[in-house]
């Protein structure tokens, strides 16, 4: 039973930074993989950053490189997105999530998702 929960949304203005959280509790991944995903209303989930479980090879969607840095803590068994330089097309519900394979951006792939927090940026 893994339980991933996410925190540190909010609104910010364009510009502005935001740093997410996600807390794994229960059995963390040793290998495969934990990323962030976003959703926007009316759009597909989309791959935004990955890492492998035990830590390093970070992968970045074009669309957020040079303004995000996912990063994992795993004594806290808790996994980052530093968000920076935030733009309004940024504005979504981002999750994090595991997979046991190697990193991805497809959603389907992941089978570990936490319930998400939202970033709105104006």
């Amino acid at each position: 039973d893994v339980q991933l929960v996410e925190s540190g949304g909010g609104s910010v203005q364009t510009g502005g930074s935001l740093r997410l959280s996600c807390v794994a509790s229960g059995v963390t991944y040793s290998s495969g993989c934990v990323g962030w995903f976003r959703q926007a209303p009316g759009k597909q989930r989309e791959g935004v950053a990955g890492m492998s479980a035990g830590g390093g090879r970070p992968q970045y969607a074009d669309s957020v490189k040079g303004r995000f840095t996912i990063s994992q803590d795993s004594a806290k068994k808790t996994v980052y997105l530093q968000m920076n330089s935030l733009k309004p097309e940024d504005t979504a519900m981002y999750f994090c999530a595991g997979t046991p394979v190697t990193c991805s951006f497809t959603a389907r792939h992941y089978t570990q998702w936490g319930q998400g927090t939202q970033v709105t940026v104006s």
